[in-house]
């Protein structure tokens, strides 16, 4: 079969590709003059190092149980910190008024009208005065400024712990936690209080860095003679209940081909009208490369090669050309590197819109030495580009109590940025349960507190499910029994629970201990096995923040919690399964790959993330005209939520019909449903006394829940909204043709 495929030749040449449509849609400076954003400058007084005040929030709260290992020496660099800054009140509301207006409808000179980086600078970015002023006190204090970003929000400066120490009061140190080391600020940061008007703080002062969210990969490889994949002995043990269907595997696993997701969700009727992504960019934003040949091998493997694909490894460069922060990871270690990570999310993008342009946007954790790493520094700077990519998908994380109050801010204010440039940004959940920070840890040690990554309401935060078939043994009546050519065999929408791993899956629960609830299953499983059994804390992660309120939109559904503050997952889409049973089929390199007869399975909400992205793809080229085919649409959890209250009804009145027709259970494509309503299982995984909502039985061991006293499961799935879920998964077609009548 002839290849369509095509491999970026260069950064230049994929920037040209997309200068054509990417502002279409772009705000026009005559629009921008009409809001009150001229000011004078706010540092009046004289910047006097003695008068200084702590940052409220400077050190991150995890720390307050690491070991202290040592301080660093003075003469130890520390590159490419950033200085977060903050803009007046007026820019702040003027802001505001233009991000509303972007998502309003009846705005009719604001609603989809996108701005670039530099016109978000000079009209809502910090006072030229003002930065000016600030980089003179850093280079004052010994600092290299490197360069201020176009947003006029951030400023990109080195120096070593000798200068923080005496610049911001706090020294540098060496940490134990977790199992890991890490560097971080001993104390609070501090300012001259002259500044504090213009500075948030300082992000650099740890590396505590966010981490991929996925499981490790499972490997199989093809046996002729029984026509089914046989899992490779080293790639983990598996419990044995998986059927034949699925890409049929013995020794207990199943994949998922391309073509089962594409049938589980409906996207066929689609690709079959010629909505495959065409045209639009997909950045997945990464620390580590891949090797290219792992998506080739992929897109030939499953069939992909003739709605023609493409894909581009790129290293964004800093928006100014006098300093570079990105470094190319695969440079830095000096080897060639496949990072399982930065393939599922590129093979996965494809496999739902295989007509997309995917963008693999990497830069190197080390070569940053920020808080953030590779993957903040590789959005930062695509988001400050001059050609942007209309879609992002971040698939990293780590918890809000993992982040001091900077770094918190950077993060929400570059999210803010892309959604005023029509950037759509998809955020993984987390994979472990209420608390994002303990990705394949046995049990949860700390407090509820979701991916600090995606509890911005400028994302859309994307949770995972399960196929409910293998626990509910009803795998005959969803898939065939033999896959087709491109190893799909899904025969339609199947039913899903969240994803969960643990002994607190209720439907697990039912199946394997005779009915009992997730409480007594652990119980049970507990004394069985003790406290060092096999436990887990691996699932779909989710809960509120206790930083960022609720927009606005998220309180428009049936089910939406009323704490005020904002809350995730916003949807879910396929992140795993109970037990090891079912993966998403990958090609990686090596002794392994694709091209020898294997194929990988990979798990997490870092596939869920990139596939909702890929969805996007479809909307955005969707809602595209024969002027510009391609149309961003900015924050997509703003008009998930909207169609979402037509099917569930408001959170005061439910649509009880729509919501009983569009639950999970149902398996079935033919319905008029976009969300398909998961309202079995939870997402309440095992967790210890120190917690603070742990309800501990055993004295220190327990499970999540909202009341450490008496047993209150966090997280139930639910109708409408849930913590567990979200709003559900999706029908792509209904999705589309939804998205487009709410439009017209």
């Amino acid at each position: 079969m002839k290849r369509h495929l095509v491999l970026s030749a260069s950064i230049a040449a994929t920037l040209a590709c997309m200068s054509g449509y990417l502002h279409a849609g772009e705000i026009s400076d005559a629009v921008l003059a009409n809001f009150n954003t001229a000011e004078a400058p706010r540092i009046t007084r004289v910047i006097d190092n003695r008068v200084a005040t702590a940052i409220p929030g400077s050190r991150a709260t995890v720390l307050q149980q690491a070991q202290l290992i040592g301080q660093l020496a003075d003469s130890e660099s520390r590159n490419h910190m950033q200085l977060i800054l903050k803009r007046s009140p007026q820019r702040e509301a003027a802001l505001n008024q233009l991000l509303q207006g972007q998502q309003d409808r009846k705005n009719t000179s604001l609603f989809h009208q996108w701005i670039t980086a530099e016109q978000y600078g000079n009209e809502f970015g910090v006072n030229d005065a003002d930065i000016s002023a600030v980089t003179s006190w850093l280079t004052s204090q010994g600092f290299t400024v490197n360069g201020v970003y176009p947003n006029k929000m951030q400023i990109d400066f080195s120096g070593n712990v000798g200068q923080i120490r005496n610049a911001f009061r706090t020294q540098e140190a060496r940490y134990a936690i977790n199992g890991e080391t890490v560097v971080a600020n001993s104390g609070p940061a501090s300012v001259p209080v002259a500044l504090t008007d213009v500075v948030a703080g300082v992000a650099g002062l740890t590396d505590i860095h966010p981490k991929p969210e996925h499981v490790p990969m499972q490997v199989a490889k093809w046996n002729a003679a029984t026509q089914s994949y046989k899992t490779v002995p080293t790639s983990g043990a598996s419990n044995g209940m998986a059927s034949a269907e699925a890409i049929p595997a013995s020794g207990g696993s199943r994949f998922l081909s391309p073509n089962d997701m594409g049938t589980m969700y409906n996207i066929a009727p689609l690709l079959n009208a010629g909505i495959t992504g065409k045209g639009v960019y997909v950045a997945v934003v990464e620390d580590h490369d891949m090797v290219p040949q792992d998506w080739l091998d992929f897109v030939h493997e499953f069939g992909l090669t003739s709605y023609g694909p493409t894909f581009g490894q790129i290293h964004p460069a800093a928006p100014s050309a006098s300093f570079t922060n990105c470094i190319d990871p695969d440079l830095s270690s000096g080897t060639t590197e496949d990072d399982g990570e930065t393939l599922l999310d590129a093979e996965w993008v494809t496999a739902m819109a295989p007509g997309a342009h995917v963008w693999v946007a990497t830069c190197d954790d080390s070569g940053t030495s920020n808080a953030f790493g590779g993957v903040f520094t590789a959005a930062d700077n695509l988001i400050n580009s001059k050609a942007p990519p209309p879609i992002i998908s971040a698939s990293y994380g780590f918890d809000e109590a993992e982040v001091d109050s900077a770094s918190k801010t950077a993060i929400d204010a570059m999210w803010q940025q892309a959604a005023a440039e029509g950037i759509s940004v998809f955020v993984s959940a987390g994979d472990s349960g209420v608390n994002a920070g303990y990705n394949g840890s046995s049990y949860i040690m700390t407090a509820i507190s979701p991916n600090a990554v995606a509890t911005s309401p400028y994302v859309t935060a994307v949770g995972g499910t399960d196929t409910a078939d293998v626990l509910d043994g009803t795998t005959s009546t969803y898939f065939n029994s033999t896959p087709n050519r491109w190893g799909g065999s899904a025969k339609g929408y199947v039913p899903e629970i969240p994803w969960n791993e643990s002994c607190g899956n209720d439907v697990a629960a039912i199946d394997l201990d005779n009915g009992a609830t997730g409480l007594k299953f652990c119980q049970d499983e507990y004394t069985a096995q003790g406290r060092f059994g096999n436990l887990t804390a691996e699932g779909s992660s989710g809960g509120p923040s206790a930083i960022d309120a609720k927009p606005s939109w998220q309180s428009l559904v049936y089910g939406a919690s009323s704490d005020g503050m904002r809350d995730i997952p916003d949807v879910a889409l396929f992140g795993g399964s109970y037990g090891g049973v079912t993966w998403a089929a990958v090609c990686q390199s090596g002794q392994y790959s694709c091209a020898n007869g294997y194929i990988g399975g990979s798990a997490g909400t870092s596939l869920s993330s990139p596939m909702f992205a890929a969805l996007q793809a479809l909307v955005d080229q969707a809602s595209g005209t024969a002027q510009h085919p391609v149309q961003p649409q900015g924050v997509a959890a703003a008009t998930l939520y909207a169609l979402a209250a037509q099917e569930y009804g408001s959170p005061t009145s439910e649509n009880t019909a729509s919501v009983t027709s569009c639950n999970a259970d149902h398996g079935s494509n033919n319905d008029g449903c976009v969300f398909h309503n998961v309202t079995r299982g939870g997402i309440a995984t095992n967790c210890t006394y120190g917690a603070g909502t742990c309800y501990a039985y055993d004295g220190t061991f327990g499970l999540e829940s909202l009341n450490a006293t008496t047993y209150q499961e966090a997280y139930p799935a639910q109708p409408g909204w849930s913590f567990a879920s979200g709003l559900g998964s999706v029908n792509a077609t209904n999705l589309v043709n939804a998205w487009k009548a709410f439009y017209q």
